[in-house]
């Protein structure tokens, strides 16, 4: 189901891992966690959650809480198959992303 979305995509010099960011339109934290990866080279799409259907909304959180096991806060990342990072805390991103 989340492959069916609609991303916007960011082009960057990294495109490995693959990073997903579900965000608020609103958001001053999902913000800058886009800048910080558009300043670090990474290659990105991201989803505007608070702009879909509430539905699709409730649908993308459950799958997301499902597969990666934490409570759903944004932004929220999904790098790479398997890994993931809640909000913005920039030292996490560096250690996570390698930066």
């Amino acid at each position: 189901m989340l492959d069916t979305l609609s991303y916007t995509a960011v082009q960057g010099s990294k495109t490995k891992p693959s990073i997903t960011i579900f965000a608020l339109s609103t958001c001053g934290f999902c913000k800058r966690s886009m800048t910080f990866l558009q300043n670090n080279g990474f290659a990105y799409r991201y989803i505007y959650i608070d702009t879909i259907p509430l539905e699709t909304k409730t649908e993308v959180k459950r799958i997301l809480k499902d597969r990666y096991k934490t409570d759903i806060a944004f932004p929220f990342a999904t790098v790479g198959d398997s890994d993931h990072l809640v909000g913005f805390i920039e030292a996490d991103w560096k250690r996570t992303l390698g930066v």
